[in-house]
């Protein structure tokens, strides 16, 4: 393999940070519906992770298995 190989990976992974970081970038995805913030939390969604806090309280009150 040659060493260049290393440099051109670094150099591409520092052009999509860049790029993804753009505020063009920011622009355009907050345009996409997938992208967009909800609001509100639906209740399922918010049941679950009610449910996944109860059980972390368990485990940090020492119900821990070995």
């Amino acid at each position: 393999m040659n060493g260049n190989n290393g440099n051109r990976r670094a150099e591409l992974a520092n052009d999509i940070k860049r790029q993804a970081g753009s505020e063009a970038t920011k622009r355009f995805l907050r345009t996409l519906p997938a992208f967009r913030l909800e609001k509100e939390v639906p209740r399922r969604l918010s049941d679950l992770l009610d449910r996944l806090d109860a059980a972390d309280a368990r485990k940090a009150g020492g119900e821990r298995r070995r």
